[in-house]
């Protein structure tokens, strides 16, 4: 929605004794505060940067007002120069689902509608995409799961989306079957067996649009590193429950480190799940994927990362 919407629906839902704009003088400095610790979705800043390394042109075009977008990206490093226009809602006549912001960032950008692609993560965005003429891959929470009804492709993760299926430059950063990432990190408890993530009230840590089969380190306390593969799948339809977690230890024997917690960090990703696996209890880590994991923790770019990751006097198992 747009900011004077929510406002309203807000103000009306709970029976506030406020405005929706009186609303907005409140909750706006809370907004600011919480938007210096935001960090991109996975794959964000890759494929920003992917096409700007090859000369396409894209836009941000988002229901928020142009003076809330340029405070939220001005956090980000690169992004405001990367992309080739900028447009809020208080820019154009109607916001989302309304077609308009992005057939003006299309007439911005010098090209036509119909050959624009847009990535959403709502339903309004999909929409707004659609009524525009143009094609839509949707990345969406659990929250917004309608839009597959819509998109013409729906991804779990940016990490999962491919330029060349769009007629876009091909992705050249993978090695050896695995993709460095920036740092995921995550807190696990280990005990009989099992993995449950440790929560901050009842809430994930990971957003929705994370998962997938991935590896890095896990510490297991006492300064020592083990090499892991985990599957992060979504157990519930809810975005704030517990995620549905794997962990595979490499060359370790996983008894040895039960009933304790753990922090992971992730630094290299493997693959997607396909719709069986993100729906499953069970998150399958093939021999592939242990295969590609202990391979590529011996690649000096990922023990660049780990070293950048954790004090230099630890002691790293596997071979490190």
């Amino acid at each position: 929605m747009t900011l004077q919407v929510s406002a309203a629906a807000i103000v009306k839902d709970y029976d506030l004794p406020l405005t929706p704009n009186q609303f907005i003088d409140e909750i706006m400095p809370m907004y600011r505060d919480k938007w210096l610790h935001a960090r991109p979705l996975p794959g964000a800043n890759r494929l920003i940067k992917h096409l700007h390394k090859n000369g396409v042109p894209f836009a941000l075009a988002s229901n928020s007002l142009r003076e809330y977008i340029d405070a939220k990206i001005s956090h980000q490093e690169g992004w405001n120069e990367c992309f080739s226009t900028i447009l809020g809602s208080d820019q154009v006549k109607s916001g989302k689902p309304s077609p308009d912001l992005f057939i003006e960032a299309a007439r911005r950008m010098g090209v036509d509608a119909a050959k624009c692609l847009v990535i959403e993560d709502s339903l309004v965005g999909v929409k707004a995409a659609k009524a525009a003429k143009m094609k839509v891959v949707a990345f969406p929470s659990e929250s917004e799961a309608d839009c597959s009804l819509l998109a013409d492709s729906v991804l779990h993760s940016l990490l999962e989306f491919q330029p060349e299926i769009w007629g876009l430059p091909l992705f050249d950063d993978w090695v050896d079957n695995a993709l460095p990432v920036e740092p995921i990190y995550l807190s696990i408890l280990y005990k009989n067996g099992c993995v449950s993530e440790v929560t901050e009230h009842g809430k994930s840590a990971l957003p929705c649009q994370v998962s997938g089969v991935y590896f890095g380190w896990a510490e297991s306390g006492m300064h020592k590193f083990l090499k892991v593969v985990v599957g992060i799948g979504q157990r519930h339809r809810l975005c704030n429950t517990m995620r549905n977690i794997q962990i595979h230890m490499i060359d370790e024997k996983a008894y040895e480190f039960s009933d304790q917690q753990m922090q992971l960090v992730l630094v290299g990703y493997i693959r997607g799940l396909n719709g069986m696996e993100f729906e499953s209890k069970n998150v399958e880590i093939l021999e592939e994927d242990k295969s590609i994991a202990s391979c590529g923790l011996d690649q000096s770019i990922f023990i660049h990362n780990f070293s950048s990751l954790f004090n230099n006097n630890c002691c790293v198992s596997g071979g490190l």
